[in-house]
């Protein structure tokens, strides 16, 4: 084990990371944190193996969390490789999730900003733990988002 680790950030690459950023803040209410990135020079294509590289972008912080806490990295690259629609059972990361009062309202809320729904709504009672209200969706750009809240 690793002592004294801790969760920072989930990074998703952009097409056009302005306006990704504006859809999670103004869906999900996440906070932009300054100062926005803007990454170039040797430092940069050193640590990601891409020559000539240049990084724009910002962290947000993530709803329920206070200063400090886990952030959304939403970055664009000058050299960006486009790699198709992510499918949900696709190997590696695949969704980031959030918790929501309502899933039915707040799938209604993604697609009103340009996101779009995937699979159905689904109910289902899990013993021992509650009943699971869900749905997967995706942002404007293609990312999974899943949408759920639990009852006891």
């Amino acid at each position: 084990m690793i002592p004294n680790a801790k969760f920072v950030h989930t990074n998703i690459i952009a097409e056009n990371w302005e306006k990704l950023a504006t859809f999670y803040e103004t869906v999900f209410g996440c906070t932009r944190i300054l100062p926005e990135r803007d990454m170039s020079g040797d430092w940069i294509d050193d640590l990601t193996g891409v020559q000539d590289v240049h990084i724009r972008g910002a962290h947000l912080r993530l709803p329920g969390y206070e200063a400090g806490g886990p952030t959304l990295e939403i970055f664009q690259y000058n050299k960006n490789i486009a790699s198709g629609i992510k499918k949900i059972n696709e190997i590696g990361y695949a969704h980031i999730a959030f918790l929501v009062d309502d899933v039915g309202k707040a799938l209604s809320e993604v697609m009103m900003h340009g996101g779009s729904q995937m699979g159905k709504m689904i109910e289902k009672d899990i013993a021992g733990v509650g009943t699971l209200s869900v749905v997967y969706a995706r942002d404007p750009e293609g990312n999974i988002i899943e949408l759920q809240n639990w009852k006891q």
